[in-house]
């Protein structure tokens, strides 16, 4: 499979890169990803060139990697700059390393060569970090499916009538509502507009039950696959300042052609530090994901995997358009279009 290169994928949570580092598969590559003593996030190919052990297993001395089997030590650059049974150092020593930043709490892996990465095309997720008034819940889970049937969940947000019915249960409020797509530049955005109806479940501790509300579903999408959703609710025919917004990520990064990394955040209003409400938030979330969302991508993915790996593709499966899928599919064609047009520049 072929990886859009001009861009950021998410490698992981700030908080997951403790001293110990992390290795993480992304684009069928073991990474290793870990802090300089400066604190800045460094990644490296998690594997050493002599033998194939992993770095990860090994040591550090100050910034540089001691390889676990033979000693040989390597620095932030990928090259050798240790070798226990010579002087010399041989010249084949060099491991693949990548540009990596930290920004809003996420750490962000560039696709392409080092020398090219721009920190001006890291998606906006400043709403992740807690800050004064808010305070943010984060989770992960894996999933058994291609990062594009992820992107098609997310931007058919209709499903949730059918798959959350023991989570946020839609309540037929999607259906009450109009879907519109539109673009900008290279970003999507797939929105929901359900005015005039009763509170959904995710208002109605801030609403009585015959109020009537009107609710907003708007989802953002830059490539390869990095959303933010907005859930918003007012008061009918009121402005949305009247009403509240809650943000959340959902960012999808391919481990491989046939496995997904599935980061998501949820903010909410921090009057309080309310560590059970946080507790009952995550095992929602983590039932609606991982017990959810998570079987059903995984099950249509199994239904069609054969012909992918025979050298099919999505299109070839001939899928069903019933026009609220048309964000999925929007996108898919989108990104098409930019590695197509990265193959041709190079």
């Amino acid at each position: 499979m072929t990886y859009l290169r001009t861009a950021w994928y998410m490698a992981g949570w700030s908080q997951e890169l403790g001293e110990a580092g992390f290795t993480r598969e992304i684009r069928g590559r073991r990474i290793y990803f870990y802090r300089l003593e400066n604190g800045d996030p460094a990644a490296i190919t998690d594997r050493c060139p002599h033998r194939f052990a992993p770095l990860s297993l090994g040591t550090r001395d100050g910034d540089t990697l001691i390889c676990p089997y033979h000693g040989l030590g390597f620095g932030p650059d990928g090259k050798c700059n240790r070798n226990p049974f010579s002087d010399r150092i041989p010249a084949a020593a060099s491991i693949p390393t990548f540009a990596v930043l930290e920004n809003d709490g996420i750490i962000w892996l560039w696709g392409g060569d080092r020398e090219s990465a721009d920190p001006d095309l890291i998606p906006d997720f400043s709403f992740v970090p807690d800050r004064p008034g808010w305070r943010t819940i984060t989770g992960y889970t894996l999933m058994d499916a291609n990062y594009e049937y992820g992107t098609d969940n997310l931007l058919d947000l209709s499903h949730i009538e059918f798959v959350h019915k023991g989570s946020f249960a839609g309540q037929g409020v999607i259906f009450a509502g109009e879907h519109s797509v539109r673009q900008d530049g290279n970003t999507l955005h797939s929105n929901w507009w359900m005015p005039g109806i009763p509170p959904p479940s995710v208002a109605r501790s801030a609403f009585p039950e015959d109020a009537v509300v009107d609710h907003w579903l708007e989802m953002r999408w830059d490539a390869p696959a990095s959303m933010r959703l907005n859930i918003g609710v007012c008061p009918h025919g009121a402005g949305r300042d009247a009403g509240f917004e809650l943000p959340q990520a959902h960012i999808l990064t391919p481990a491989n052609d046939h496995q997904t990394h599935y980061f998501w955040s949820s903010s909410r209003p921090n009057d309080t530090d309310d560590t059970a409400l946080d507790a009952a938030l995550h095992a929602m979330f983590r039932q609606a994901f991982d017990e959810e969302d998570k079987p059903i991508i995984e099950a249509a993915y199994a239904n069609v995997k054969a012909n992918l790996e025979s050298g099919g593709s999505f299109w070839s499966e001939k899928p069903l358009s019933l026009g609220i899928d048309q964000g999925g599919t929007r996108a898919r064609r989108l990104l098409e279009k930019l590695i197509a047009q990265e193959s041709a520049a190079s």
